[in-house]
């Protein structure tokens, strides 16, 4: 899983100009999905999803840094009965529960306690990748200590050299100002983030033994800080940047949301043109550079064997606007945010009929917890996991009769700009997306929808939120959003199996609105005794 990497960002998908040939191969030996959608555009929710196998409306964790409350199961919770072994390398964006930890008395530093910390996961090496001088730290120590050992000597050496650059005096430019984007970061490649988790991957591999495993190699890039190290920051310019996805009569949209959104500092900063030009080619140098690590990891994979036996999946946790729709950052729901790449490479012969395939359907991120469980043989578990397994999609070449026909986003902007903005009640602040195969509605609390023509309007560049013509649509879209906030969510301790055991059935021992003996005898099938209640 990348970090903030777009969908359009890699030569499968179509970039002109970014070539992944390792990404492009696994492509061919796998399925690549083109409608592949998150649960919220954002690092911690969207996570949590993927995580869990389960809507932001059912598991909490709405936004960055909320906890994930205990209790929530977890893709660990389902592997691990099976014998599997799930760790981490690299970030989550986890928070843990701790008052709920306090509460059942579990302490942070036992196994369970480990465990509810990091998503389920077995802690490889946790860094979430963000360690800027004098602020708060998420996982990183063994990342920082490896760059002291290899001798960088400023303190904080991730935010110092790893995502700075050096100016011409001496002095260190920081990567977190977007005008030194262009520049070397102040590290020798290998010892930037990407090689070193892809490192980090093999190592545990090499040493993992016979148990099965399952490995989330989490890179950190291309999320900002927009800064990479040489040759990576040299090989794209201003003449690779395409042109932006944005038209002037967005800015005349009537939409409270969107209004507020385009005007916040990181969007008015990345609709400009110079910003894109210092940043863009940066970010894809950052993206050639897992490219070429992916090829370095697959190489060593098939060295070892492991090729034969691994499925791979290839994703991110949602895009980056880059300008596109005067906006920055990930706030809403246009498919250069929601949408992302996901490419899957499934070893077994069963998956043969489909290798090299590209495939349009519907898929979510949540159906990736679904779809490991039955790659190691787990019974389903429909009552928690509220993704599809995409097994057929990945066996058959013909769609299955059942999949599904929308796909759900949720964002809670509650603590952002655009809230201050409208001075929206922090409830209230929370916006929905759903999309079938043609048409794309955006659901904000207390505003109108907007909503775009998929297939006529791919770009998203006409809002056809308040056209007369598109009531019916709408009110379509609405239906099937409320069908979808009234299904059970939280449901999670009872199986469909044992629900159908209870139907109709009172508790042993329990009998309630019968008359006389006769009653009883008609309803239960034998003679009342008193020693039935015993």
């Amino acid at each position: 899983m990348c970090d903030q990497l777009r969908f359009d960002y890699i030569s499968c998908y179509g970039h002109p100009h970014l070539h992944t040939p390792h990404i492009d191969k696994l492509a061919e030996r796998g399925v690549r999905f083109t409608n592949a959608y998150v649960q919220s555009p954002f690092c911690g929710p969207s996570r949590m999803c993927a995580y869990t196998g389960r809507y932001c409306r059912s598991h909490g964790a709405t936004w960055n840094f909320f906890p994930l409350r205990i209790g929530e199961p977890t893709l660990g919770d389902h592997l691990r009965p099976l014998g599997v072994r799930p760790v981490i390398i690299g970030k989550t964006h986890m928070k843990p529960d701790l008052q709920g930890m306090e509460w059942l008395g579990i302490p942070k530093d036992s196994i369970i306690g480990v465990r509810l910390s990091e998503c389920g996961f077995d802690p490889y090496e946790r860094d979430d990748g963000l360690h800027p001088i004098g602020k708060n730290r998420h996982g990183g120590e063994a990342y920082e200590g490896y760059l002291r050992e290899k001798g960088y000597p400023r303190d904080a050496p991730w935010d110092s050299h790893a995502n700075s650059a050096i100016g011409n005096d001496g002095e260190v430019l920081s990567g977190w100002l977007l005008k030194y984007s262009d520049l070397p970061a102040d590290i020798a490649e290998e010892d930037s983030e990407t090689p070193y988790m892809t490192r980090r991957a093999m190592e545990f591999m090499k040493n993992a033994g016979d148990e099965p495993w399952l490995c989330h190699l989490s890179f950190i890039k291309p999320h900002w800080p927009y800064i990479v190290p040489a040759p990576y920051n040299s090989m794209y310019g201003p003449e690779h940047v395409i042109p932006p996805i944005r038209s002037e009569a967005e800015k005349q949209n009537d939409h409270p949301v969107f209004n507020a959104l385009i005007n916040t500092r990181v969007c008015k900063t990345f609709a400009r043109d110079d910003v894109r030009e210092k940043v863009i080619p940066a970010y894809m140098g950052l993206i050639k550079q897992v490219d070429d690590q992916m090829g370095h990891l697959f190489k060593w994979m098939e060295e070892n064997g492991l090729m034969e036996n691994t499925m791979i999946v290839f994703t991110s946790d949602h895009g980056d606007y880059l300008g596109d729709h005067w906006m920055g950052e990930k706030d809403m729901f246009h498919d250069q945010s929601a949408k992302v790449p996901m490419i899957i490479y499934d070893p077994s012969s069963k998956a043969d009929n489909t290798r090299g395939m590209v495939r349009d359907e519907l898929v979510e991120m949540i159906d990736l917890a679904p779809t490991f469980l039955e790659y190691f043989g787990g019974d389903p578990k429909p009552h928690i996991l509220e993704g599809q397994d995409l097994s057929p999609l990945l066996y058959s070449p013909q769609e299955p009769k059942k999949w599904r026909t929308h796909a759900i986003s949720e964002y809670d902007y509650a603590i952002r700009e655009a809230q201050v903005i409208l001075q929206q009640d922090q409830a209230d602040a929370r916006i929905y997306m759903i999309r079938d195969k043609r048409w794309k509605m955006t659901y904000a609390e207390g505003h109108r929808p907007m909503l775009f023509d998929m297939e006529n309007d791919p770009n998203e560049l006409i809002d056809l939120g308040n056209a007369p013509e598109t009531a019916e649509i709408r009110a379509g879209l609405e239906a099937a959003l409320f069908k979808w906030a009234r299904q059970h969510h939280n449901r999670t301790t009872v199986t469909p199996e044992r629900l159908a055991s209870m139907a109709g059935k009172e508790p042993p021992g329990i009998i309630i609105g019968v008359w006389d003996e006769a009653d009883y005898q008609d309803a239960f099938g034998h003679p009342f005794d008193q020693r039935d209640k015993a």
